[in-house]
């Protein structure tokens, strides 16, 4: 059996107003029944403590057995038209000696019982208050020694159908209060929320070639803004990334394709006629040199997207860069002094990360730094340590580095120029290589060219002491 869906956010939040306006609603109710309740029973017991000041006066005056029978006629006289009023009197010896109403008392009371449950009982369907007391008589009044214990009944029925049917209706307005917060509640957050249908509506439409679309910021309430923004920012990145996407296998295309066009071109003029085996040799040893590039080129590749999957080994050794630097510089000299150009290495400094990429990222510098300097030039190495951080610049003359070239200048695949490309021999890989490994350890890569000198700053951590 499936699991149930859940609730969508819209209905949560219509049932929370529902239960809040029902909550408040019965706090409320029972806050102004308990009221109407404690002021009825305020005025049942004012009117009982007012019956009984009555009987008990009139029964103070009664000091002879003529003015004590005078008083059931003035009782009856006193209580005319007062059918919610039940009295019952009784002497020292539990004989009655008046009563009025006393069908409206409980058999157990009409029997002589005292009050019981509170002073409260039902008979005949009907709701009754009640009090008791003993009443002392004045001497001479002739009747039996002792105390009269008057039982004094109050018919509140219209009072109990009263707070009954304002339940009733209190009910009934809660349950209706309560849909009504939900209907409106529900209304309320459909239309709050349908920023959030937008974005939803624009994630569905969302492809490789709509990612151009954008969310209006202004629109959004403060609640929904920082979702809306933070959408339009993943579109905006996304939309950049399948640009350098696009951008890069087209690149990859272009640059691959130039050696396997020459493989087949040589390979059909190789097959095109008997050869000797010198020739076939030398048609063999020009196709290496092609798979030889295209295997640089996957291999640059495969390092690029260990780096970009953060997936690079960092081993944490002490790397000296200027020892890295000499050792380059000696490998390059035979270069160099082929092409008329000097190697200086100056400063020294200390840094933590993996050795072998380290002088991976230099090399990639100083071998493009050769590549376009003019004879009779020099490349400088310089390491400078600071507090903190180490730089080391890498600096040639040559040919400058137009400025909108330079923020692209680490991508895949790119050359500053025309006059540039013709220098290098690469995929253009090298300076995007160099940027993840200096990255990978914790720095930065930059390049700046005027004048016609052309300088690549890293600078990385200082390692610490």
């Amino acid at each position: 059996m499936s699991a149930r869906a859940p609730l969508s956010l819209t209905a949560r939040l219509a049932l929370l107003f529902a239960a809040l306006a029902a909550s408040l609603l019965i706090v409320v109710g029972l806050v102004m029944g308990r009221a109407v309740e404690a002021h009825f029973r305020e005025l049942d017991d004012h009117e009982l403590s007012g019956k009984l000041m009555l009987i008990e006066s009139l029964l103070q005056r009664a000091d002879d057995a003529a003015a004590l029978a005078g008083v059931r006629q003035r009782l009856d006289e006193a209580f005319v038209g007062h059918d919610t009023v039940a009295v019952l009197m009784r002497d020292a010896g539990d004989a009655v000696v008046y009563a009025l109403h006393a069908d409206h008392f409980a058999a157990a009371q009409r029997d002589g019982a005292p009050l019981a449950g509170g002073g409260m009982w039902t008979e005949g369907g009907r709701h009754y208050i009640g009090r008791e007391a003993d009443i002392a008589l004045p001497a001479g009044s002739g009747a039996a020694a002792g105390p009269l214990r008057v039982l004094l009944g109050l018919d509140i029925s219209h009072h109990v159908h009263f707070l009954d049917d304002v339940r009733n209706r209190l009910w009934a307005g809660i349950s209706l209060s309560a849909v009504a917060a939900a209907v409106l509640g529900w209304l309320a957050a459909h239309k709050g929320l349908a920023p959030l249908r937008r974005v939803t509506a624009a994630a569905e439409r969302l492809s490789a070639e709509r990612l151009g679309e954008r969310l209006a910021e202004g629109a959004a309430p403060a609640e929904v803004r920082e979702l809306v923004e933070a959408f339009n920012g993943m579109l905006e990145r996304l939309e950049s990334s399948f640009r350098r996407l696009s951008d890069f296998s087209a690149d990859i295309a272009h640059e691959l394709r130039t050696p396997v066009s020459n493989l087949m071109t040589q390979t059909e003029v190789a097959l095109s006629h008997a050869r000797s085996p010198d020739e076939y040799r030398e048609v063999l040893a020009s196709n290496l040199e092609e798979y030889e590039r295209i295997a640089r080129m996957v291999s640059d590749m495969l390092f690029l997207a260990q780096a970009e999957n953060g997936r690079l080994p960092r081993p944490e050794e002490r790397v000296a860069l200027q020892d890295e630097a000499r050792a380059l510089a000696e490998f390059y000299e035979a270069l160099a002094e082929e092409q008329g150009v000097t190697i200086t290495v100056q400063g020294a400094a200390e840094v933590t990360g993996d050795r072998l990429m380290l002088r991976r990222a230099l090399a990639n510098l100083l071998s493009n730094a050769l590549r376009h300097t003019p004879r009779g030039g020099t490349v400088e190495i310089v390491i400078d340590a600071g507090q903190a951080t180490v730089t080391l610049a890498v600096r040639n003359p040559g040919e400058t580095i137009a400025p909108e070239e330079l923020p692209r200048i680490f991508e895949r695949f790119h050359r500053a120029s025309r006059e540039r490309e013709r220098h290098g021999e690469g995929a253009g890989l090298g300076l995007a290589i160099t940027r993840s490994i200096v990255e990978v350890h914790g720095g930065r890569v930059t390049a700046e060219s005027a004048a016609g000198l052309t300088t690549f700053r890293i600078e990385l951590p200082l390692a610490a002491a």
